[in-house]
């Protein structure tokens, strides 16, 4: 890609494993509304093979109380601070991403925030993806033009439709549910597609 300046990434999913922290939440689920997790889990995967929010449609259907996210259940990918250390030195590296406050301190924790220069997250900012707000006020902060941006996400919906229309570059990280996610229109095609964040520093 040429010109681009800075590259922005989603941060569930994308360069943090939530794996354990879903798992968590539908064994709650599964707790709470009496029924075994193995039809939890195939129910919300079957709704998330729909591009629908499966952990969500379930509790929906099951009418229990939405479990506590486990952010002590997240762990970075293991490719994860070699891609930010190698794209680092070249680009500018910056977050856009739906989650809850203390955004910073857990990127801090995971021994990643030193690759990264500007953190955009939904708590803080009070809006959230696929809100374009919230990549406006990303790109009004970096001084960077939409054309030399990269976003790279998990979601279809909340990362490659939103940022595209936008006129980012776009790298869609087939990881986590997003994956399952079914394109059916040209505004939901990324300009690249990758299974982890190894094969971005081929692309970068």
């Amino acid at each position: 890609m040429e010109n681009i300046k800075w590259i922005f990434f989603d941060v569930g999913s994308t360069l943090i494993d939530e794996s354990k922290a879903y798992e968590e939440r539908l064994k709650s689920v599964a707790k709470m509304a009496d029924v075994s997790y193995e039809y939890v889990y195939q129910t919300a995967l079957a709704f998330y093979k729909e591009n629908k929010k499966g952990d969500l449609e379930i509790i929906k259907l099951l009418d229990v109380k939405r479990p506590k996210w486990r952010h002590d259940c997240e762990i970075p990918y293991s490719e994860t601070e070699a891609c930010l250390r190698k794209l680092s030195q070249k680009y500018d590296i910056g977050v856009i991403a739906n989650q809850s406050l203390g955004t910073e301190e857990r990127l801090k924790a995971f021994g990643i925030l030193q690759y990264i220069r500007l953190v955009v997250a939904s708590a803080e900012e009070g809006t959230a993806k696929p809100d374009r707000r919230i990549f406006e006020i990303a790109l009004n902060r970096a001084d960077c033009k939409p054309q030399h941006a990269v976003m790279v996400g998990d979601r279809i919906d909340n990362d490659i439709i939103p940022a595209k229309a936008l006129g980012m570059k776009t790298i869609w990280v087939k990881q986590g549910f997003g994956k399952y996610w079914k394109k059916t229109s040209e505004r939901e095609q990324a300009d690249y597609e990758v299974d982890n964040l190894s094969e971005i520093m081929k692309i970068l």
